[in-house]
């Protein structure tokens, strides 16, 4: 008897870290649709991806710095989804520092709505303490590099992530 419940217990170990594994392909997929696409496909993608929770956070924050200005416009959405209060050193650093005004913006937009949601008291502290940072530190003239038109000297143009599908070519 001790035996059987013993190589239960060990099965049981064994079989939990695949289980993470499976998580970490399928966030990983959800991920990768929400910084490729513009489509239809994006909306139902984001659900799948706030249904792991806070599970999902890391992974998100590891895909924001190669992502599209678009992909990192549905990555913070998807933390906004989750609504998770780790997230917010993420939306905080996004706000401060994305080289796109409409990415510190959203950003800044879901601190702000986290900060004024009292039913979750935790999460509004540490939103309101992130946007009182990002004030501070702008004032102390903080805030992305930025290099004009021409992007980061010395690196051609057509560094970086691909256009979306389905975006618009530029001029």
């Amino acid at each position: 008897m001790k035996r059987g419940l013993l190589a239960a217990l060990i099965l049981a170990a064994l079989a939990a870290p695949a289980c993470d594994d499976v998580s970490h392909g399928d966030i990983n997929d959800e991920i990768n649709i929400l910084v490729r696409r513009n489509d239809q496909l994006v909306p139902p993608a984001m659900e799948r991806l706030a249904a792991y929770k806070r599970t999902a956070i890391p992974q998100i924050e590891t895909a924001l710095p190669t992502a599209s200005p678009a992909g990192r416009l549905h990555l913070i959405a998807a933390m906004d989804r989750i609504g998770d209060g780790e997230a917010v050193p993420i939306l905080r650093h996004r706000a401060m520092f994305d080289v796109n005004p409409d990415v510190r913006s959203a950003a800044e937009a879901v601190l702000s709505r986290w900060a004024a949601d009292h039913a979750h008291a935790g999460r509004a502290s540490r939103a309101g303490a992130a946007l009182a940072e990002v004030a501070r530190r702008r004032a102390a003239g903080e805030g992305p590099l930025l290099y004009g038109d021409g992007g980061l000297p010395g690196v051609p143009a057509t560094v970086g992530a691909p256009d979306l599908v389905g975006a618009t070519p530029g001029p």
